[in-house]
Order: C-alpha cells, then sequence, then structure tokens
C-alpha cells in the first residue's frame, strides 16, 4: 500500500482562491499523481480568523472564502505550541512532507532543508518545485 504524502498549506496559500480565483483543490489534484492528505496548523486557522476581524474588502472576502474552505475540504489540523506559523511548519517537516506557500522567505527556509513545495505560477495554476 502506498503511503500518502502530507501537504501542509500555509495561510497565504489558503488566500489563493479569494485572491486570483484559483481553485487549489482542483489544481492539487491536477499536480498530484499520487495518494495525498492535506493538512494545516492549527494557528493557521488563528490567522484566518484574524484577516477576517482586522482586515477589509478583498482581503477580508479571501480569508472568509478561506475558512470555510477549510471546514468543507476535511483538511486535518497540526496542533503546535509555537504560535508563529512560518516557525512551526519549519520546526515539524522533514522530506516526507510538502509545504504549499506563497511566502519567499518561508520557501527559501524549507529549500534549505531539501523540502518539496507547492507554489502559484502566473496567478492561475500550482506547481511543484523539488
Amino acid at each position: 500500500m502506498v503511503e500518502s504524502k502530507k501537504i501542509v498549506l500555509d495561510t497565504n496559500f489558503l488566500l489563493i482562491p479569494g485572491q486570483f480565483g484559483v481553485d487549489i483543490f482542483t489544481e492539487l489534484q491536477r499536480i498530484c499523481d499520487f495518494p495525498y492528505k492535506l493538512h494545516i496548523m492549527e494557528t493557521t486557522l488563528k490567522e484566518l480568523e484574524n484577516i477576517m476581524e482586522k482586515s477589509a474588502g478583498t482581503a477580508r472576502q479571501a480569508g472568509k472564502l478561506a475558512l470555510e474552505l477549510v471546514k468543507a475540504k476535511d483538511i486535518n489540523i497540526i496542533s503546535s505550541d509555537v504560535g508563529y506559523v512560518d516557525r512551526a511548519i519549519l520546526d515539524m517537516v522533514d522530506e516526507t512532507i510538502i509545504v504549499a506557500t506563497m511566502d519567499a522567505e518561508l520557501r527559501e527556509k524549507l529549500k534549505k532543508k531539501g523540502v518539496k513545495l507547492i507554489t502559484l505560477r502566473q496567478k492561475k495554476y500550482l506547481i511543484i518545485e523539488a
């Protein structure tokens, strides 16, 4: 039996549908020719709720849509004692985990650790970076 890969979705990645109109879940199915399970950090939920409370306009709508998608898509929530999402992701990753993020600084740190990444290209499709 093939073990499913863990894909961890960063906060900014979950905002893509609201910001760019890209269906990240259909795109993930398109680019992932292997079994996978989606995960988010517990602190990501808090960040999304913060965006909804403190933002206005498009940012608020993107945050609301992201929260709705998390609930609708049966995404596993990883609890962490670390309050900062990027730090929590960096602390738990290994070569078996793929991280979906738009954060340039986080991507650089993950690349140095040899972690595969999923990112948005040309504001319209996803790619996997080795």
